[in-house]
């Protein structure tokens, strides 16, 4: 299950399917993609991290070289504190002392409730059910109004460290960003690693830019979960093929509407639940892309670490590329 030729073997297969390489799946296909792109006992039986364990000490060592020219750009988003069609639930930030009084001392409140389309941030894998279970097999009710019993944030609570790439899909076609709607297929990912001579490989954290915020700011907010670019399903697999330890956009990554039956978010499903894969959700990356094409790379250090939550579903963060 675990071999990467049978992996490849298989996105071979899945680009000469009409059914695959067209933008269109079955729920049955999607179904039977959780058994064969499964790494459920790979890291053994209670494993909590997933494709984390993929960035090593090695890894991490390699990804610090990437440091030239020592400039750092953030990942995340502003705050947003108002409410949108993307923004449901807005950043509670209000300030609970000012100046004298009480005392000689600034203070504030923070509060958020950040899944959605709004806020960066990372999912942790107990955030996704499929089937009733979890990835690795961990049953749905080990997550109760006490939090994640199982595979919380805290599994990633000594942060992430590697190697980062952004692939920036509308320099690809030349746009300020993908039309709505736009599925990122394999046949896109491959297209984009060969224009710019690069491979992803074992322990990548892979950022997909759509553009989203470039067209929030000229547009304005729109219900990104009714209609947005993003993955396509059968894209997952060379996700998988090719190791990567944690995968992101400046979306929630799903192409919407999905593409599959019975799947309103198929790519989230697939990465979180079968592969054990942490996704960084609506990040924005417009200034790592525009920093990649000053350096002339498109790889960095990543840095970044979640909020120490005990039983958390994730945690907004400020992701960090240093070139």
């Amino acid at each position: 299950m675990h071999n990467n030729k049978l992996i490849l073997a298989f996105l071979g297969i899945a680009l000469m399917s009409p059914l695959l390489h067209a933008q269109t799946m079955s729920e049955q296909q999607v179904d039977g993609l959780f058994e064969s792109l499964s790494n459920w006992g790979r890291w053994g039986e209670s494993d909590q991290k997933g494709t984390v364990n993929l960035i090593t000490p090695e890894t991490r060592v390699a990804a610090a070289q990437l440091v030239r020219s020592g400039v750092s750009v953030s990942m995340a988003h502003e705050v947003l504190e108002e409410a949108a069609a993307d923004n449901f639930s807005p950043y509670d930030h209000r300030m609970t002392s000012i100046g004298s009084s009480p005392g000689p001392w600034s203070g504030d409140f923070i509060g958020v409730s950040y899944h959605g389309y709004a806020h960066s941030h990372l999912d942790a894998l107990c955030h996704r059910f499929q089937f009733g279970t979890m990835y690795n097999g961990y049953p749905e009710d080990e997550v109760t109004e006490e939090g994640c019993g199982q595979l919380a944030i805290t599994a990633f609570e000594e942060g992430v460290f590697g190697r980062g790439i952004v692939m920036d899909f509308p320099r690809l076609r030349g746009v300020d960003w993908l039309e709505n709607g736009t599925a990122i297929t394999t046949d896109w990912l491959d297209e984009w690693e060969a224009q710019n001579n690069i491979r992803v490989g074992a322990g990548d954290i892979v950022l997909i830019r759509t553009g989203r915020w470039a067209r929030r700011r000229a547009l304005g907010p729109w219900n990104l979960a009714a209609d947005s670019a993003g993955l396509h399903a059968s894209a997952v697999a060379w996700f998988k093929a090719r190791d990567v330890a944690l995968i992101g956009s400046d979306s929630a990554l799903d192409v919407k509407p999905s593409q599959v039956e019975g799947y309103d978010s198929p790519v989230h499903a697939l990465v979180l639940v079968a592969l054990g894969m942490p996704i960084f959700d609506n990040l924005d990356l417009e200034a790592v892309a525009e920093q990649a094409q000053q350096q002339g790379r498109t790889e960095f250090l990543f840095t970044t670490a979640p909020l120490r939550v005990t039983g958390g579903t994730g945690s907004p963060l400020n992701p960090i590329a240093t070139f």
